[in-house]
């Protein structure tokens, strides 16, 4: 099933959103899961297993004692430990643990060895990494990388003259040799120092013989992603369009764009597109971003969310799976140390609290990444997992952050915190938490709709 098709109406947004509550369901439950399994081979007897919280739908209790159910709402979900208080099994149930023999003690999350405690806890966001990084996996495997030697496998529709042909091996631009394609910082630089002009040579190796055939420049000015919740993204731009003029000027190569978007400062600009032979007329307001620079920190441009595409697709090979694996551990690294870093600096006031979006965007970012395609989609909920598995290491009670904060203290001195401390520190760690989802609403309703 193809959600490019389905969140092209208002049923196919039902069912997106459909797919969406699916989705973060999935993720919930992985994290719990890891909750679940871990406590459980270390000891620790789970008497619920709850995805969702609320009234209770449908429930069942498995050979071992455990409680699996579903409850109304699906924002959530908990594993209760034997001797929970409650579902953050923080606090001990009262007058539970007195009945208990030593050796129950050792089943609940109380009483287990401070490292079974520890692993219980730090396995549900370990759980949400090793998600992603089996769904990035799967994704790079799926896609494929550009093959070396460099062969258009098709060439995309454009209203350029074509002397290209499928199957060419591009050996050179306008001369220079084109570099391998596992360096991906040489070909970026290769790309960037192309003449800028609206014909290149391209020597070509074709039918086993080499000849030289006029294309148009590489980096066309074809649309090849379009952000979601942009400006491009609201004015219906897609993945193939082609910029033709941009406010009036024929534009031949994608590097033309930037600088005439920021002079606009927002203000609206006019884009000629063509699009399968038809040329439509766009306008759109460039939106004001919070960019992350390589060396760390953030600087604040115009864009209307568009990336850049070639005239031509390469043929692929499927890369190893190591090569796959490292670069979704990098993935996930890339988007765990940006999202700290950009909460740091909303913190700080250096970059706009735009930036932290609530339940609404997120839902209206997955239809925008629908619509682009099930992979990306898919990509979408693997960022999704890493997310909640990094806010769940914040350092603020309720969440598992919180409960290690309470394990360290007590490996330090040798006791945990008391009773009345975890109350008024679970207190404060709710509202936190509260306070944080009420205010990305906010963002999303009113501040930055």
């Amino acid at each position: 099933m193809d959600l490019t098709t389905l969140s092209s109406s208002f049923g196919g947004v039902l069912w997106t959103a459909v797919f969406f509550v699916i989705a973060l369901s999935v993720i919930i439950a992985i994290h719990e899961y890891g909750h679940y399994i871990v406590g459980k081979k270390s000891g620790i007897f789970p008497e619920v297993f709850s995805l969702g919280f609320g009234p209770v739908i449908y429930s069942r209790v498995d050979g071992d004692g455990t409680k699996w159910q579903l409850a109304a709402i699906p924002f959530g979900g908990y594993v209760k430990f034997r001797g929970d208080g409650n579902a953050s099994g923080a606090i001990a149930e009262e007058g539970v643990m007195d009945s208990l023999s030593e050796d129950d003690k050792r089943s609940t999350m109380i009483g287990a060895p401070l490292w079974a405690r520890a692993a219980t806890v730090a396995a549900g966001p370990v759980f949400n990494f090793v998600l992603s990084i089996v769904i990035f996996t799967a994704v790079f495997l799926y896609r494929g990388v550009a093959a070396d030697p460099l062969i258009i496998d098709e060439l995309k529709p454009t209203p350029y003259t074509q002397n290209l042909r499928n199957g060419d091996q591009v050996l050179a631009i306008e001369g220079n040799p084109i570099p391998s394609q596992e360096n991906g910082v040489a070909y970026s630089e290769f790309v960037s120092g192309l003449p800028e002009q609206p014909l290149l040579d391209y020597t070509v190796l074709r039918d086993g013989n080499e000849l030289t055939v006029e294309g148009p420049y590489l980096r066309a000015p074809i649309v090849g992603s379009v952000v979601p919740r942009s400006a491009a993204m609201d004015a219906g731009l897609q993945v193939g369009d082609v910029i033709t003029k941009l406010e009036g000027q024929e534009v031949f190569s994608f590097m033309q764009l930037p600088a005439v978007i920021e002079a606009s400062e927002g203000a609206p600009v006019e884009l000629e597109i063509w699009r399968d032979g038809e040329v439509l007329n766009k306008t759109l307001e460039a939106r004001r971003m919070d960019e992350p620079l390589p060396e760390g920190g953030f600087r604040t441009v115009y864009r209307i969310g568009l990336g850049s595409g070639q005239i031509f697709e390469p043929e692929t090979v499927t890369p190893s799976f190591l090569d796959a694996l490292w670069g979704s551990v990098r993935q996930v690294w890339t988007i765990m140390s940006g999202s700290v870093s950009g909460l740091w600096h909303m913190a700080t006031g250096a970059i706009s609290t735009c930036n932290l979006s609530g339940p609404i965007g997120i839902a209206e970012t997955a239809g925008d990444m629908a619509s682009q395609g099930t992979v990306s989609f898919i990509w979408l909920i693997a960022v999704l997992s890493t997310a909640i598995g990094m806010l769940n290491l914040f350092p603020i009670p309720v969440l598992d952050g919180g409960h290690l904060v309470f394990y360290a203290y007590e490996a330090v001195f040798g006791k945990p915190p008391s009773d009345g401390a975890l109350k008024v520190l679970m207190s404060v760690g709710l509202t936190l938490v509260l306070a944080m989802m009420l205010f990305g609403l906010t963002n999303d309703l009113i501040f930055c709709p």
